[in-house]
């Protein structure tokens, strides 16, 4: 199957030219590119920016408020509880009341503490600066911490993984011999086995799993979505490539005042509505640009669409094809994403660095992540192993920085590591 196209001469030219000019227009992601568009018309008073992005979001809104009911209906209250989402500082500050803290000074202790929880839940505060700060003893600090146990979320304010544990233990409301028999295993959470023989360990077992773990989990920052520029759509063996331009903004070029009447063409007003076709122009340019990139990728990357590995491909590839260089291209790839059958990618996960003419550090990533997934617990691989099992694989010579460098981008931790965490889990 033959995907690639070639561009004439003219069309390249006029590509070139154009995206020199608004490099950052090509440089933006799909969720970036109306602001960078509305820069451009802050200069010129002949542009006008039309997000689809809102547009889209307001006739879905008007779709839903024609198929439900009015004020008051249960997907209104779970739409405004999804908008007006409270942050983790409002939710506990609303909860600063008697009968926890029933004076003024436990009250203000316990806002200095809420000001000292990190981003994970954690009390991270320095107990004798908050208590100089309100002229109280360590331990009034100490012991207005403490009653963060019986707040939301379950587990907030605590020192250490631990004791949000046992925060939590205290504020759920479980059989009391349950209770008893979680507590002592908390005493010992690593070596939790060892009380395997207690009455009731399988139950409190279950009970600490379902402890959030960091205690502000659901108040961690949320990802932005993602636009994916580019649409890979298949259907059998067929395989289609499409400019997402769902969410792309248009712009319009006003020429004609409120009257109706067409605006003077001095040379100002020349030169900013040549400047704004220019720009449209260049929107143009960059989905012409980001097609072919992804038809180029479609090609190069056939297998992997049909279900096999990511196989080495260069920026060189593309700046030879564009006749760019590989900068510009590398610009044209951040921040962009490609929607297929397998899920959203970024595009530059589509340009591995090659090890060897073969074979993609993607690829050897894959291995290693495969591999310790079904490593023996009880005797995880160490990285002169795993490197023994990857040159015997793939017939290459690296050395085992790199191992670790790649288990470190896979968030994995080394093999001493994994195992205390064996012990730990469940």
């Amino acid at each position: 199957m033959k995907l690639r196209t070639n561009v004439s001469a003219n069309v390249k030219n006029k590509l070139s030219s154009t995206l020199k000019s608004w490099l950052p227009i090509l440089q933006s992601g799909a969720s970036e590119l109306e602001e960078t568009l509305g820069e451009f018309s802050k200069e010129n008073p002949y542009i006008e920016v039309q997000s689809q992005i809102s547009t889209d979001f307001s006739s879905q809104k008007k779709k839903r408020e024609a198929n439900t009911p009015k004020r008051g209906s249960s997907l209104d209250v779970i739409e405004r509880f999804c908008i007006e989402e409270k942050s983790l500082e409002e939710e506990l500050l609303d909860q600063i009341n008697p009968p926890l803290f029933p004076t003024k000074i436990s009250q203000e202790i316990a806002k200095s503490i809420i000001e000292s929880i990190d981003e994970e839940g954690y009390f991270v505060g320095d107990y004798a600066k908050i208590a100089t700060t309100h002229q109280v003893e360590i331990r009034e600090v100490e012991k207005i911490r403490e009653r963060f146990a019986y707040l939301d979320p379950p587990g907030i304010a605590a020192r250490d993984l631990i004791e949000s544990f046992h925060f939590q233990l205290e504020n759920m409301d479980v059989e009391p011999h349950i209770w008893e028999s979680a507590k002592k295993i908390l005493s010992d959470l690593a070596n939790h086995i060892n009380f395997k023989d207690i009455p009731y360990y399988k139950e409190a077992m279950r009970v600490i799993a379902s402890f959030k773990n960091p205690p502000a989990l659901d108040y961690c920052e949320k990802e932005a979505a993602i636009i994916p520029d580019i649409l890979v759509l298949q259907e059998a063996n067929n395989i289609e490539v499409q400019i997402n331009d769902k969410y792309y903004p248009s712009i319009e070029i006003q020429t004609y005042n409120k009257e109706g009447k067409e605006k003077l063409k001095d040379d100002f007003v020349k030169t900013k509505i040549k400047e704004a076709r220019d720009l449209v122009d260049a929107l143009e340019m960059r989905k012409a640009t980001l097609y072919k990139i992804g038809l180029m990728i479609v090609e190069y990357q056939y297998d992997f669409f049909m279900g096999g590995e990511i196989k080495p491909m260069k920026l060189k590839d593309l700046a030879e094809e564009f006749n760019h260089a590989p900068s510009t291209i590398s610009r044209a790839i951040s921040n962009k994403f490609l929607e297929c059958a397998r899920g959203i990618f970024p595009l530059k996960n589509f340009f591995a660095t090659a090890l060897d003419e073969d074979m993609a550090n993607t690829t050897i990533k894959d291995f290693v992540a495969d591999l310790i997934k079904n490593e023996n617990k009880q005797k995880p691989l160490s990285d002169n192993k795993i490197l023994q099992l990857i040159e015997e694989k793939f017939n290459i010579k690296i050395v085992r920085r790199t191992i670790t460098k790649y288990r470190a981008q896979l968030n994995i931790a080394s093999s001493s590591e994994r195992k205390k965490l064996y012990k730990m889990s469940y």
